[in-house]
Formats: C-alpha cells, structure tokens, sequence
C-alpha cells in the first residue's frame, strides 16, 4: 500500500474532535458520476440549464428531460464507494456529527449515513411546479421511455448529474410528461443554478458545523457559495478547516490542512486510523 504522509497530520487535526463533514462532487467521481470542476473534467464541462430557462422554455425542458432519459439508468445505478462508506462508518461510531453534501446522488445514504443534509435536493424524485406533487424518477423514466421509445436505442456519453451527452436528432418530436395530478411541469427536485436552496436546509446545515469542532471538506473546489458559505461559518468560529480534494479550492487559504490525494485512497485510511479497525464494506 502507498504510504500516506498525510494521513497523521490529518489523523491528529481530526482526532477527538466533533467533525462536521462538506463533502462535494469528487467522492462520487471515483463511483462513475461525472463532476463540473474537477480537475479532469473543467476545460470540457458545460454549464447546466437554469431554472430560469427551464421554467419558461419548453424547448428547454424537453432537451433537458431527453438527456435526462439517457443519462439516469448509469446515475440511478451508481454505488457508493470506499469513500462513502468510510465516512457511514466514521458517523456509526459517533466521530462524525453528520454530513453536508451538495451532491445529488443519495450515494451517502446507499452506503449507510443517516444525518445527511442535501444542500441541493435529489434527483431520485421529482415535483410539480404547480401543485407540489411528488413523484420517483424511476417512475418517471418509465413514462419518459414510453412516450418516448425511440430513445431506447440511442447512446450517450454520462455527464455531470445525471445529464448525458444526445445528439440534436434524438430531440426531434422528443414529448415532456407532465404531472399525475395536475397536468403541470414536473421539474427534479434539485436546486438548479439560478434558484436558491432553502432557508431550512441552510440553517440545519448551519446548525450541524455549529455542533462540530472541526470541519472536512471532501471532494468540492467551493468555488460555489452554497458551500463554501460553511467553511466561512467555521472560520469565524475559529474552528479548523481541512480539506481533502484534487486541485485548488476557494478555501485554501484559509484551512488548516490540504491533501491532494484521491478520496477513496485516504478516507478509508482514516477511518481505520480513527476507529482502529477498517471500516464496514
């Protein structure tokens, strides 16, 4: 195994303290799902559709469900990986206060964390604009295929969110369901760029660094704010920050401690450094 040198600065920073954990897209890369900001994957990202443009553009929304439809059977099926279950593992023996993610994919929950705050929602359901009805996307994507059969035979590359790359010909004549109850625009039940994430969910977050003595950060550059926000939080408090992720990060001044090494690499070495015995798979 390659030595990780990080590993006992990071071990004695965390040790003993309350850990508040911020995790953002990197853990989940290493499970197949595609990030905005990673360092292999910036110069080639696109930005996603704003709610602005979804709300008021049926062309919009019948591109983005299209995509959508190609790109949930490899998101939905996506497993949690050593990272998250270090982490589940680290939160089962009282070590971690909970976790902030800004990601979309429940892989925190599928690998057995149970304080999980979703700063952006889950695309494993989706709600009406107008009557708030909810509905599983699993649900969904059998409705999408069947007024749609012709995309069963399309291929696309995966892309950030469940999104995936279609060309422009899958798009023609391409039909948007709609809700169940009340024939209205049903829409993920995620916070697209452009919306806000609710006051709640903030303060819960909030509430949950507050808690904790230290704050990790895994897998997210910050360059959002609706992250980034709990690492300030934390520093006003003067509680140390590290950061576990590839490549820059908005924070870096300010944390503690940076490793530059791959999630899946370090957190279970940490938890077993931590726990004294390698964590559950």
């Amino acid at each position: 195994m390659t030595p990780l040198p990080e590993l006992e600065p990071l071990t004695a920073l965390l040790g003993n303290r309350r850990i508040a954990v911020l995790t953002g897209a990197g853990i989940s890369t290493e499970s197949g799902i595609p990030d905005y900001r990673g360092p292999n994957t910036l110069r080639r990202a696109k930005n996603p559709i704003r709610f602005q443009e979804y709300a008021a553009s049926p062309e919009g929304r019948a591109r983005y469900w299209a995509r959508s439809v190609l790109g949930w059977p490899r998101f939905s099926a996506a497993q949690p990986n050593p990272g998250h279950r270090a982490l589940a593992a680290l939160e089962h023996a009282g070590l971690i206060e909970g976790v902030i993610t800004q990601n979309v994919d429940r892989l925190h929950h599928a690998a057995g964390s149970r304080n999980v705050i979703e700063l952006h929602g889950a695309l494993a359901e989706v709600r009406c604009l107008r009557c708030d009805e909810r509905e599983p996307r699993a649900a969904l994507q059998q409705r999408l295929l069947a007024l749609n059969p012709q995309l069963r035979e399309a291929k696309a590359e995966l892309a950030p969110d469940g999104d995936a790359e279609l060309a422009a010909r899958w798009l023609e004549d391409f039909q948007v369901a709609s809700c169940l109850a009340c024939d209205g625009v049903l829409k993920p039940n995620v916070v697209f760029f452009g919306e806000s994430v609710p006051r709640a969910t903030v303060e819960a977050a909030y509430a949950l660094v507050d808690a904790a003595e230290v704050l990790l950060v895994i897998g997210s550059s910050l360059a959002v704010f609706s992250g980034y926000r709990f690492v300030k939080r934390a520093h006003e408090q003067a509680k140390p920050v590290a950061i576990l992720t590839l490549g820059e990060t908005r924070a870096d001044a300010v944390a503690q401690l940076r490793v530059q090494r791959t999630i899946g690499e370090v957190l279970p070495a940490l938890a077993k450094a931590l726990l004294g015995t390698s964590p559950r798979t």
